[in-house]
């Protein structure tokens, strides 16, 4: 079957994917909606005029049946550690390019070895085309640039307003119990929770940090080459005390029926941020590369809020797809596009800190 210029977008009713698809309806792509939930599927098929189709997320062959038309695929369901392979698998067998909003490192860890097959077809496989990971991506390969003998790197991020959707919460609490990572000499390592705190200064503040698992501990090492590295978010002292308590309780935390029973309360929550907290939120990401001999960068980037800028990166990616412009292969954003591809998107500011 000839492809057309289609983009498949999987989970496209939830909080995210919502605004994935009002996107590109403003800029009148051809896109299929598609997930798990045939009532929420239909609605807002009738409000957005496009066609949808119902596929569980773990039906390979209904998902190679689904993909077959379309170009690409932006995978919205998550949590992607259960969903991510079997969808980029269907990918490979339909010639379908392969992206995600996922922010999970599991992904990111996975993935890769899907790396030949998907050269050997032309395709690219790219999970984190949203905030996860594209902004503090794009800054981490901008500080390798700066310093190219650079053998550290530690990230931060925090919002200005806003709050979590419940997809994100969902796959936060699927990564409950395991403790935290870091890379360090090229390995994964493990690094207690709250064991981690810096106080970074985003520019027009400073607030304190915690390190967490993030998706760049994977894909800044894939960017840049940089063996160790560390990613930090905005966190209360309250954040924090929890972070360390919960290292005592890692062995329930992981327990399915604990997981079960805090998804079930997360799904009686609200979608997500309201849309005047996501329009007028902004995000702030901060970087720094150090080398053996003490040479350092900084730099920081401020950004549009963590939903929105996922729905322009994510389409952004999709556009370029489209168009023939991709790397075949396993691919994360800044390898694909290099580092100033955060900056296509509106509002968005870079600032290379001079040191004193």
């Amino acid at each position: 079957m000839k492809k057309s210029n289609q983009i498949m977008v999987y989970g496209s009713y939830g909080y995210t994917g919502r605004l994935i698809v009002d996107l590109c309806k403003t800029k009148s792509l051809e896109i299929v909606l598609a997930g798990r939930n045939e009532q929420s599927l239909k609605q807002q098929s009738e409000k957005t005029g496009y066609p949808y189709q119902v596929v569980e997320s773990d039906d390979l062959e209904g998902l190679k049946k689904l993909l077959l038309p379309a170009t690409v695929v932006i995978h919205c369901g998550g949590p992607f550690r259960h969903t991510a392979e079997t969808m980029a698998q269907a990918c490979l067998a339909t010639n379908t390019h392969y992206t995600d909003i996922t922010g999970e490192y599991q992904v990111f860890e996975s993935l890769p070895k899907l790396d030949s097959k998907a050269k050997e077809l032309n395709l690219m496989i790219m999970p984190g085309t949203g905030f996860d990971v594209v902004p503090s991506d794009c800054l981490a390969l901008h500080l390798k640039n700066r310093l190219p003998s650079a053998t550290h790197l530690q990230l931060a991020f925090t919002m200005s307003k806003g709050g979590l959707s419940r997809g994100t919460s969902k796959s936060m609490t699927e990564g409950l119990g395991y403790g935290g990572l870091i890379r360090k000499g090229g390995q994964l390592t493990y690094c207690a929770l709250g064991s981690k705190v810096k106080e970074i200064d985003f520019g027009s503040f400073k607030t304190k940090t915690l390190c967490i698992p993030w998706g760049d501990i994977s894909t800044a090492w894939r960017s840049t080459g940089i063996p160790n590295i560390e990613v930090y978010t905005g966190a209360t002292e309250s954040m924090i005390a929890n972070a360390k308590r919960s290292n005592y309780f890692n062995w329930l935390l992981r327990m399915r029926f604990v997981k079960d029973y805090m998804l079930k309360q997360i799904d009686k929550k609200p979608a997500g941020p309201s849309d005047e907290k996501r329009e007028s939120g902004r995000s702030f990401l901060w970087g720094k590369v150090w080398d053996a001999s003490g040479k350092e960068c900084t730099s920081r980037i401020e950004t549009l809020s963590g939903y929105t800028l996922t729905a322009h990166t994510s389409v952004l990616i999709a556009e370029k797809i489209l168009v023939g412009n991709f790397k075949a292969g396993y691919q994360t954003p800044a390898m694909a596009y290099g580092a100033d591809l955060i900056l296509e998107v509106q509002k968005t500011q870079r600032l290379d800190v001079v040191l004193a």
